[in-house]
């Protein structure tokens, strides 16, 4: 198993994503909340050493917190569709978007008397 492309089921998956507050994620059995937060706590060897007995859950747990769109991979593995991206102001689904998440058009509202 190697972490370009882990194997992670469904239910692995909405654990880890429990275990970091996001969406999706359902909470698992009291032994594997511990063995999560041993994993989070985890050094670089102990974390190697966990891997050998559980795998699975520890590179769903590296992919989370390691990979920038690790959150969004284990939402996919747990077969949770992605929502689409909306602008604050008008709803709209058409981007391009800016940091402030507002599409081009409310970002730069033409004034009322139609001169830019």
């Amino acid at each position: 198993m190697s972490l370009t492309s882990p194997t992670i089921s469904a239910e692995t998956a909405r654990h880890v994503l429990w275990h970091y507050g996001a969406e999706g994620g359902y909470q698992p059995g009291s032994f594997t909340q511990r063995l999560m937060e041993a994993v989070a706590a985890a050094d670089v060897v102990h974390t190697a050493r966990l891997r050998v007995v559980y795998p699975e859950l520890v590179d769903a747990m590296v992919l989370a917190c390691t990979y920038r769109d690790g959150i969004t991979r284990l939402k996919e593995a747990a077969g949770i569709k992605a929502a689409p991206l909306r602008c604050t102001r008008c709803q709209g689904e058409d981007g391009p978007f800016t940091d402030e998440q507002l599409c081009e058009p409310c970002a730069r509202p033409m004034p009322l008397d139609g001169v830019a």
